[in-house]
């Protein structure tokens, strides 16, 4: 089953789109390493039951250091246990021998599902993450912070936009490769040239993306729309799993 499919049929599995982020924040948690565990442990346990991916970010147990990946480590077999796909964020770029060793210590040591890459220097770095059958990649598309217009959206020569370039790796393996497309960038022209493929979407919640820039796209590729500090941190007086649930329901209502 390729990465595509085995989304697809968790998607329609849970009946939800929400990827939750895990992204812990260091400053919020006093108690170090052994806080973060306990605290991240809960949200895992609290919002498996509501979402469509997981999707932990590499940088915030780098952070801690060799602790950090220790940590990590046993997190990912916790979410690996709920069945959740995961999507491990680290948007690894670079030749192809380095990416080889990063897609061996993501995929056949972590045994994560997806993992974001940034595409700058070529499919080439891509490839070496396309020998695993079962697994995929999102490359970076339009992000959802305002850089995005440095680079990602210029316009080339021939009236085309840089994204559209990745776009056009992304179809060479469309069972493989989906794109991050940022809610906050998500306006009705950029995803009319976005292709068919699996998608990323950040920037729902803490970021002010907006659900409705997503109403009407008829795709048959999973999306999934990621909200981390929203249920993290958000409403403290809620728990995770009353704010997973209600994310989760926002965005069927847009997407159904």
């Amino acid at each position: 089953m390729s990465y595509r499919q085995k989304l697809q049929a968790h998607v329609e599995k849970s009946g939800s789109r929400l990827c939750v982020g895990i992204d812990p924040r260091p400053d919020k948690h006093p108690g170090g390493v052994k806080e973060i565990r306990e605290f991240v442990s809960k949200v895992i346990a609290e919002t498996a039951e509501f979402a469509g991916a997981f999707k932990p970010n590499i940088a915030y147990f780098e952070a801690f250091g060799v602790a950090g990946y220790q940590l990590l480590e046993d997190l990912i077999e916790r979410m690996r246990n709920t069945g959740v796909p995961i999507i491990l964020d680290a948007k690894r770029g670079d030749i192809g021998t380095t990416q080889a060793h990063y897609a061996q210590a993501y995929f056949d040591l972590w045994d994560v599902d997806a993992v974001t890459l940034s595409p700058y220097m070529g499919f080439d770095s891509v490839e070496p993450f396309l020998q695993h059958e079962d697994k995929g990649v999102y490359l970076l598309g339009v992000t959802s912070n305002p850089g995005a217009a440095d680079l990602e959206t210029k316009s080339l020569a021939d009236g085309r936009e840089v994204f559209e370039l990745v776009g056009e790796m992304a179809t060479r393996e469309p069972e493989k490769i989906g794109l991050v497309v940022g809610l906050t960038n998500a306006s009705a022209d950029v995803l009319a040239k976005i292709p068919d493929v699996p998608l990323l979407i950040p920037g729902l919640g803490a970021q002010g993306g907006d659900l409705e820039a997503l109403a009407g796209e008829n795709r048959d590729a999973p999306s999934v729309i990621n909200v981390s500090r929203g249920i993290l941190y958000a409403e403290p007086e809620l728990t995770f799993a009353q704010k997973a649930q209600d994310y989760a329901n926002r965005i069927a209502d847009v997407l159904g």
